[in-house]
């Protein structure tokens, strides 16, 4: 077997308090396994991501903050002491395995919907419907127009936030990940097409990114900033009201050079997520994404999207990222770091099996096993 164990990939590094074997990172990945009424992991999370421990640096699916965050269907929280539980089981696995977990915590504001909350409309900055999809109990939704947050339920969510750090450490994890990017709550606050706020959290950017920053300082008190990491930046699906304006690059800018104010474990940073050869963001295609961003951002970055062993080498080799996260390959490949280092071939995702209730295409996909030599 051809090995090929010299790779950037498979170098150590620290990421604030944290020594990693590789720089190999399990991406977020929602799978929908928490069918419970008490939104908590079970046993079969607890294979899952010990399965996948010897990636550097697992992140886990999204977790909602709050009964109010919730907007996905199945998906765990960690505001609740049976949450708390289940994630502690999971990450004594994970650590037993030898691996290291940071609990990514999400809310989904607008892109949830009113079943989500006994008919109630979802929180967001704006009464602004992002015309997106939601993904309910009974499938896939249309989006509402949501509810503006009062500035009382603004100062709770910030609350709600620190308050899901401090349990995530309570539960064992190794830090915390603040969704702040893509459709979900910060960015419905961030994006001026889905904020038309007058007061001090709408109108200029700084404006716009207070709450982002409040929940920032927040979290980074509960846990630590060093076992704090935010996933923000301009990658967007590039439809409904999430389509790039002239602000929306120079909001990204505005906030990564921001996070240099603090002692940050990471940022992940996306790439792009659509053809942005007719927008304002043209030049962020490609590596222009991990280009742009490092020349403003001095911690360690992340990189996600359309990543390959190949380019995950390349992307470190040349200074742009420190770590590369990698999603659906993961989710095939639960032995990723192994494989890549022997060059072994990539098994495929059973698609069909992605999201559902069961370990059926959960923890089923099976170890690479080498030809004897």
């Amino acid at each position: 077997m051809n090995i090929k164990s010299n790779q950037p990939l498979l170098e150590p590094i620290q990421l604030g308090n944290l020594d990693l074997p590789n720089r190999i990172v399990m991406a977020p990945l929602t799978r929908m396994r928490s069918a419970n009424p008490e939104l908590a992991p079970t046993g079969v999370h607890a294979d899952y991501y010990a399965q996948r421990a010897s990636a550097g640096l697992i992140i886990s699916e999204g977790v909602f903050v709050s009964p109010e965050a919730v907007g996905w269907a199945d998906v765990p929280g960690l505001w609740s002491e049976a949450q708390v539980r289940g994630w502690s089981a999971v990450t004594e696995a994970v650590h037993r395995a030898g691996g290291r977990i940071v609990a990514q915590l999400w809310h989904t504001g607008s892109l949830g919907h009113p079943d989500f909350h006994a008919g109630k409309e979802p929180p967001s900055a704006s009464a602004v419907n992002p015309e997106q999809q939601s993904i309910t109990a009974a499938g896939r939704k249309d989006t509402v127009v949501p509810r503006p947050m009062a500035k009382d339920e603004i100062r709770r969510t910030v609350a709600d936030f620190g308050r899901a750090a401090r349990n995530a450490i309570a539960a064992g994890f190794d830090g915390v990940q603040i969704q702040g990017g893509y459709h979900y709550l910060f960015n419905q606050f961030l994006n001026v097409r889905t904020n038309l706020r007058t007061d001090e959290y709408g109108g200029s950017i700084e404006n716009r990114a207070r709450f982002l920053f409040e929940v920032l300082e927040t979290v980074a008190e509960a846990a630590g900033a060093h076992r704090t990491g935010i996933k923000t930046g301009p990658a967007t699906s590039e439809t409904g009201a999430f389509v790039s304006t002239d602000e929306t690059l120079a909001t990204s800018e505005y906030v990564i050079g921001r996070l240099n104010d603090f002692d940050l474990s990471h940022l992940l940073l996306m790439g792009a997520m659509a053809d942005l050869s007719a927008t304002p963001l043209a030049a962020l295609a490609g590596d222009g994404m991990f280009r742009h961003f490092r020349d403003l951002y001095r911690g360690n970055i992340i990189a996600n999207v359309d990543m390959d062993r190949t380019r995950g080498n390349r992307l470190i080799e040349a200074g742009l990222v420190d770590m590369v996260a990698f999603g659906r390959t993961f989710i095939a490949n639960p032995d990723l770091p192994e494989r890549f280092a022997i060059d072994a071939p990539l098994a495929e995702v059973d698609w069909p099996k992605v999201y559902g209730p069961t370990a059926a295409g959960y923890t089923d996909y099976p170890a690479f096993q080498a030809l004897p030599a």
